[in-house]
């Protein structure tokens, strides 16, 4: 739980974290449990000991920065250079690294809980699961800084991360699925969720925290409205009734069977490997607790055209609950996931119209261009499913 819904208000949580950071020394971290401050910290001593810990006598003797990604994260890759021993043991030349250096970033992450919920996954949830994730080598997070970073496999070469422009394969749309399914059934109704194993807010508590940054839902609605050449006349005609119907949503998530959720599953969270042209996942800044249906809505809507979408979603609903029943999750009938999925695309909805018109206190996500689609798929499939009438 975050300090922010542990008594505190927003105001004063954002207060806290801005202070932790005005008065946190960039003081270069040399031993594996210090938690980086900004890369600008970072040492040939720190980075021996994360990356060369299994490897006697290896040690990383220089490394280099490359250029900055701003996004919710701060990322960079670190190119590295090893003595003789790391070498032979063909220890990685490049990482890839997330953190939250800038003060905009520290405080939106802390205050949504994400970057310790991001460090707890890759720390303590990853060796559970038996699905496609990039090797990490470091997730730590520092809950008096609220400093966090994230050291994950350099994918550049190996995968290939999509966007609006690619188009999957059947077979890739089903390995999604198979994915979710693994994700889904290892932690389904688990009494574990929630406690100190699996201690991760549910979906709606995420929701209440993310919404209750300033002028959120009238930035969704701008956003919609923003987005009216790729939406439906027959959807846009209905403005008024979709932050209704989200809040609609999130009160429905509440009261259905509880998994372990990635929560922020649009296309460009995947990758395809090259090898083998296997379907993995990574940026799991929102795992929660929460409804199966909005990742898989959410993963299947984004990924797909809409054409392809109008053709495979209720076959790829149907494989999903069979992988489910096989992993042992045989009460969900047909019927009552369809009505889930089409009530949860409301949601799904408002990540990208906030991503189109973002509040002031955010910084900016993604291209337009991807926005865009992404709107259009989403509207495409709400109009379809009759989604406002789902409830």
């Amino acid at each position: 739980m975050n300090q922010s819904s542990a008594g505190h208000s927003t105001k004063d949580f954002m207060e806290e974290v801005t202070k932790a950071y005005e008065i946190s020394q960039d003081r270069q971290v040399t031993e594996f449990d210090e938690v980086p401050t900004s890369y600008r910290v970072l040492t040939p001593e720190w980075l021996t000991a994360v990356l060369c810990r299994d490897v006697p006598d290896a040690a990383v003797v220089s490394f280099e920065l490359g250029p900055r990604d701003d996004g919710s994260s701060n990322r960079r890759r670190i190119s590295l250079t090893y003595n003789d021993a790391g070498t032979k043991a063909g220890l990685p030349v490049s990482v890839f690294c997330k953190a939250a250096e800038q003060l905009q970033n520290r405080v939106i992450l802390a205050v949504l809980d994400v970057a310790r919920a991001e460090a707890e996954f890759y720390t303590n949830v990853r060796n559970r699961l038996d699905i496609e994730v990039p090797r990490t080598w470091y997730a730590g997070f520092d809950p008096k800084t609220f400093a966090y970073l994230i050291m994950m496999e350099d994918l550049a070469g190996t995968a290939q991360f999509p966007d609006e422009r690619t188009i999957l394969t059947r077979a890739q749309a089903e390995d999604m699925v198979r994915l979710l399914a693994t994700l889904h059934s290892r932690f389904y109704d688990s009494a574990e969720l929630g406690t100190e194993a699996l201690p991760f807010k549910t979906w709606p508590a995420f929701w209440t925290d993310l919404t209750a940054t300033p002028g959120f839902p009238e930035a969704c609605d701008a956003g919609f409205a923003a987005a009216e050449s790729v939406l439906p006349a027959r959807l846009f005609a209905r403005r008024s009734e979709i932050w209704p119907a989200t809040e609609k949503s999130v009160v429905r998530h509440g009261e259905l069977p509880q998994t372990l959720l990635h929560s922020d599953v649009h296309f460009k969270n995947w990758y395809i490997r090259h090898d083998d042209g296997r379907m993995g996942l990574t940026d799991w800044q929102i795992a929660t607790v929460g409804h199966w249906s909005r990742d898989f809505v959410y993963a299947t809507t984004t990924a797909l055209t809409v054409e392809q979408r109008r053709d495979w979603q209720l076959d790829l609903l149907r494989l999903y609950l069979e992988l489910m029943a096989d992993n042992g999750v045989r009460d969900i009938t047909f019927d009552d996931a369809l009505l889930n999925i089409r009530q949860q695309l409301f949601t799904t909805l408002a990540f990208w119209t906030i991503t189109l018109v973002p509040t002031d206190d955010m910084a900016p996500m993604q291209r337009e261009e991807l926005t865009f689609e992404m709107l259009r798929r989403i509207g495409a499939a709400i109009d379809d499913y009759d989604a406002l009438d789902a409830f």
